[in-house]
């Protein structure tokens, strides 16, 4: 347990909540008695009527069923329940859970959420009764008065305020991420480091109560227990100073080499034009959304009818889910009629921008979004839908969302706004919405939202800061205004960040064009729109990062190696169409840094742009998977080993199925657990689980967790954003490889 977290503060306020464009106001009411404690929450309100959200903690024995009471003063009433059943005779209510919450052990906890009318005043309950038993806050006598931490203490505590000096970036405060992959007849056991963790800590390993270990393990952090059986209990401790720490959470179990993660699949539905449609998981991230220290997964569920910006036709919803590791679900948030489903459309981002040790997820939203805890955004029957199944006229908002409840955090017009749908380059609803979006560490300290629109003629890029509850602008960049016009035309189907110029601020890469952290040009090679890009020291044998970009113009290279700060191209190929796909990283011991190859130009070139040898069979994502540090091919539900006459198989997914058609992307691959290899999480065939695979094979590489380099972490966010592309660490890791940087962060 982190205990400089997230301390429950009991407010007893009575003060109006309202959710209007740009802010949310919330009231909050504790009740502390025998047993149990009730916090209850009212998030949204509007004349006539209010939106709650309620946690009961049980601090007595565990419960198998529970009903939770209460009396409304001035004749409110509950109209609409989720994750509880509520009835109402006159001023009492009752709330009993549902399945999936139906036990609450000893100091656990229980959520649902209501909406509900009023009229004259909203006065919050004065009390709260569980199973009949008075809510006072205190335990039965006897009991402990704090709950028993369930996860181990940081081996160094989180500062309870951010050092002040610049460059120093704020990064999220993680547990140990403790895996147990079986691996032949035995358990490959491995765990994070931390970025804070560089030097003199090493690890003692446990199946249950007996070391495996003989002496402190001081390389990478990964066993191989040749003799444990399978399904053994693991934990690991961190080693200061000869001084053992508290044990890690336990283990999680991948006894068949993955683990499924349960869905609740959306029922399907049929459009305006009487077209039936289903869904399917699609695009994933992760976060760290109650601030145990552990990441959840955020899930966007796809329509089967959902459509290319360049195709007419009705879409169904989109739904935006929120899933612990175990498989409960946390909250469902329903975009609504009036945001089209398709790659294009929906670009969400999972971070904590607030600084608060929990993440918040945010996206583009309208009339008719419905946040997880059931609030109304605009109007609920509003329909702007054309008779194509375009939606080009009507408000279009951001929202931030908290990430533990899905509960509206702040809303505010979307900007870059539609405004004249033929200025994006067409008239009947293609190019206008086209979004990206991404995090960056503008500041060098904290993160920083990035939305944007438009990239074959006009493209626009808003940069926002989510502060102390509300969302406020930082900067606009417009390739209309002056000075910018290099920009035009320039964007990607995707973009990155990374710090290009070294000065410990993110810059905006956008396809040709570069945005500096302050909202101005960089630079841009004018060499125009294309459907992947690569960013990261590419070529350690020179200085700073590198840029590797694939282009559709046909007068223009097909694709290019340049410097990243200046935009300098270092190699090219010649003109050759559109050349859709494009790969650059160190899969090949053979040659020095990174080899990188595309769709329409022959062989593998080096960081020289000279042919090596044959081409990769995939030119798609990338995984670090075996024991060495180049890195592997990641296409479609594969993992393959580049070899200079073939690949060779590692992985095979069984019974999954990738997301976005040909471009047969995964849900999300990253170092999302264990030591620094990167798992793959992919929806299993009935869309009924989300299965994540983990490397099997020890490595004797010792890396910190790439989740705690900036780079790396930003990409992990925006690696959903329209056509999805691998991440890249802002330093070198291949054949060859020095000792990697260590990471200039603090932990919140």
């Amino acid at each position: 347990m982190h205990p400089s977290r997230h301390r429950l503060i009991l407010l007893a306020a009575a003060t109006a909540a309202t959710v209007v464009a740009g802010t949310l106001g919330t009231v909050v009411a504790s009740a502390a008695a025998i047993g149990c404690r009730v916090d209850y929450q009212i998030t949204n309100q509007w004349q006539g009527g209010f939106g709650a959200n309620v946690t009961v903690t049980n601090l007595g024995d565990p419960v198998n069923g529970w009903a939770l009471t209460w009396s409304y003063a001035a004749g409110q009433q509950v109209t609409q329940a989720w994750n509880a059943t509520v009835t109402q005779s006159g001023a009492q209510v009752t709330a009993r859970n549902v399945d999936h919450n139906v036990a609450i052990a000893t100091n656990g906890s229980a959520s649902f959420g209501f909406n509900g009318s009023w009229t004259g005043s909203n006065p919050v309950p004065g009390s709260f009764a569980l199973n009949g038993t008075t809510c006072t806050g205190t335990p039965p006598t006897g009991e402990p008065t704090t709950p028993p931490p369930t996860t181990p203490p940081p081996t160094t505590p989180p500062p309870t305020t951010p050092p002040p000096a610049t460059g120093v970036l704020q990064m999220e405060n993680l547990d140990r991420g403790l895996i147990s992959v079986r691996s032949g007849g035995g358990n490959l056991v491995s765990w994070r480091l931390l970025g804070t963790e560089t030097s003199g800590v090493a690890f003692n390993l446990y199946r249950g109560s007996t070391r495996v270990n003989a002496s402190p393990i001081t390389g990478a952090t990964n066993y191989l227990d040749s003799g444990g059986a399978a399904g053994s209990a693991y934990t690991v401790r961190a080693v200061v100073g000869d001084a053992e720490q508290a044990a890690s959470a336990p283990a999680l179990q991948f006894g068949a080499g993955y683990l499924d993660v349960p869905l609740q699949v959306p029922a399907g539905g049929s459009t305006p034009s009487g077209e039936s449609y289903s869904y399917s998981a699609s695009d994933a991230s992760v976060g760290d959304l109650n601030g145990d220290g552990s990441y959840e997964i955020v899930l966007k569920w796809e329509p089967s009818n959902a459509k290319d910006n360049s195709q007419s036709g009705y879409t169904g919803n989109v739904y935006v889910d929120a899933y612990t590791l175990t498989g409960t679900r946390l909250w469902r948030i329903d975009l609504g009629r009036n945001i089209r489903a398709g790659a294009h459309y929906t670009q969400f981002q999972v971070y904590d921008y607030d600084g608060d040790g929990r993440a918040e997820v945010a996206m583009k939203t309208a009339d008719g979004t419905r946040s997880g805890t059931g609030q109304l955004i605009g109007s609920s029957s509003a329909d702007y839908r054309n008779s194509s199944g375009y939606v080009l006229s009507g408000p279009e908002y951001l929202t931030m969302f908290n990430g533990q409840t899905g509960a509206i955090a702040s809303t505010v017009n979307y900007d870059p706004p539609r405004g004249t749908v033929s200025s994006w380059g067409d008239s009947y609803g293609n190019r206008v919405d086209r979004f990206l979006a991404g995090t960056a560490y503008l500041d060098g300290q904290r993160p920083s939202l990035i939305m944007a629109r438009g990239y074959y003629t006009r493209a626009v890029i808003a940069a926002w800061d989510f502060r102390n509850g509300a969302l406020t602008k930082r900067w606009t960049f417009d390739s209309n205004s002056s000075g910018n016009g290099a920009a035009a035309g320039q964007g990607n189907h995707q973009l990155s960040v990374a710090d290009v110029d070294g000065d410990g601020r993110q810059e905006i890469v956008y396809g040709a064009a570069t945005i500096d952290d302050n909202g101005r040009l960089l630079h841009s090679t004018g060499n125009g729109h294309g459907d992947a890009l690569h960013v990261g020291d590419l070529d350690p044998g020179r200085a700073g990062l590198e840029v590797f970009k694939v282009d559709e113009d046909g007068s223009k290279p097909s694709s290019y190696f340049a410097d990243a700060r200046t935009g300098q191209v270092l190699w090219s190929t010649p003109a050759s169409g559109d050349n859709g796909r494009g790969v650059s990283a160190d899969i090949w011991a053979g040659s020095p840094g990174a080899e990188s190859w595309s769709s329409a130009v022959a062989g593998l070139a080096n960081t020289r742009g000279q042919n090596v040898g044959r081409k990769p069979s995939s030119a798609n994502f990338l995984a670090w998977w075996d024991g060495d540090p180049v890195r592997e091919l990641l296409d479609g539900t594969k993992i393959d080993k580049y070899g200079t006459g073939g690949e060779t198989r590692l992985l095979d997914g069984s019974g999954v199925a990738s997301n976005n058609g040909t471009k047969a992307t995964p849900a999300l691959s990253g170092d999302i657990l264990g030591d620094w290899r990167e798992e793959v999480i992919w929806r299993t065939t009935d869309s009924r689980a989300l299965r994540i695979y983990s490397t099997p094979t020890p490595t004797s590489t010792r890396i910190y967790t790439l989740m705690h380099d900036p780079q790396y972490r930003v990409a992990i966010a925006w690696q959903n954003t329209a056509y999805n592309q691998p991440p890249h660490p802002g330093f070198f890791i291949g054949n060859g490889m020095g000792t990697p940087p260590t990471p200039d962060i603090h932990l919140r």
